[in-house]
């Protein structure tokens, strides 16, 4: 743990979540990125966005502790993405002194136990199928998101007509597309509780109350899911006060990732970057 409670290395997930990236394609041959001469990749190497965005931020604050005096000066460059153990203490402790993040109060706990009371709920189960699109070694990311996404749209479209012709086209699609031993079946999963989901899954698929295909796909370790709900049965509502120490370091944790996202940008406003955009900012915005 950090000085301020904080896990170790949780700079890492809240500095780029929600940074905008130009659509600058670095998986040309031969491109490198960099920041003020530091590269950030090599030609060999063609990485995703949100990789490339991560080594960015990660390098902003790297420099940012030598320029503090946090770090030696001679701290080598990083290789592959990783920094070196010197560099990890010295951004989380150039965190903990550049960043203030006030406490959250117990009426701002309670709003948001109030705003988001279907998520605290025990015991929801939701009979669920979908289609998965397997993130597999050397897949190409961006084809099989168009492929997710263009079988997103057409069974969202196609549900309407479904009522009509009884055709299950959610079926169809689940046994040709589906890299899920559940495809077989038509995609169905059954009824399922939260504890028996990937935890970033869960999150996609309870508290909320909607039927039908979701809107969006549903991203997990896995890959990419199409996902339609079935039927949902509520759970039980916890009381405030035995789920209040959770809310409280939720709303801590997205603080911290605000914060975070707010001096990386100050910084990236600061620094000569090439070939990733990171949105800056001329002056400081945390207080």
């Amino acid at each position: 743990m950090s000085p301020t409670g904080r896990p170790k290395g949780e700079y890492r997930s809240a500095q780029h979540e929600g940074t905008p990236v130009s659509a600058h394609d670095l998986r040309a041959a031969g491109a490198v990125a960099s920041v003020n001469g530091v590269p950030l990749n090599d030609t060999a190497e063609s990485l995703p966005d949100d990789e490339l965005r991560q080594r960015a931020c990660t390098e902003l604050l790297r420099q940012a502790a030598m320029r503090a005096g946090l770090l030696s000066g001679d701290d080598p460059a990083p290789v592959a993405g990783a920094i070196s153990e010197a560099a990890a203490h010295a951004i989380e402790a150039l965190l903990d002194r550049e960043i203030a993040v006030p406490e959250p109060s117990e009426d701002a706990c309670r709003r948001h136990y109030a705003a988001h009371a279907a998520r605290f709920a025990r015991g929801e189960r939701v009979h669920l199928r979908h289609v998965l699109f397997a993130v597999t070694p050397g897949v190409d990311v961006t084809a099989l998101r168009q492929r997710a996404e263009a079988c997103l749209v057409d069974l969202r479209a196609r549900s309407r007509d479904e009522a009509i012709d009884g055709a299950d086209r959610f079926a169809a699609a689940a046994r040709e597309l589906s890299n899920c031993p559940s495809g077989a079946e038509g995609g169905t999963l059954g009824w399922l509780t939260a504890a028996d989901c990937a935890p970033e899954f869960a999150r996609e698929v309870f508290g909320d109350a909607t039927v039908g295909v979701l809107p969006r796909l549903v991203h997990s370790r896995f890959g990419l899911h199409v996902v339609e709900v079935l039927a949902r049965e509520p759970g039980l509502q916890p009381a405030f006060e035995t789920v209040s120490a959770g809310i409280l370091q939720s709303l801590r944790q997205q603080a911290f990732a605000t914060a975070v996202r707010q001096y990386v940008q100050m910084l990236a406003g600061q620094a000569a970057i090439d070939g990733v955009a990171l949105e800056g900012a001329a002056t400081p915005l945390v207080q």
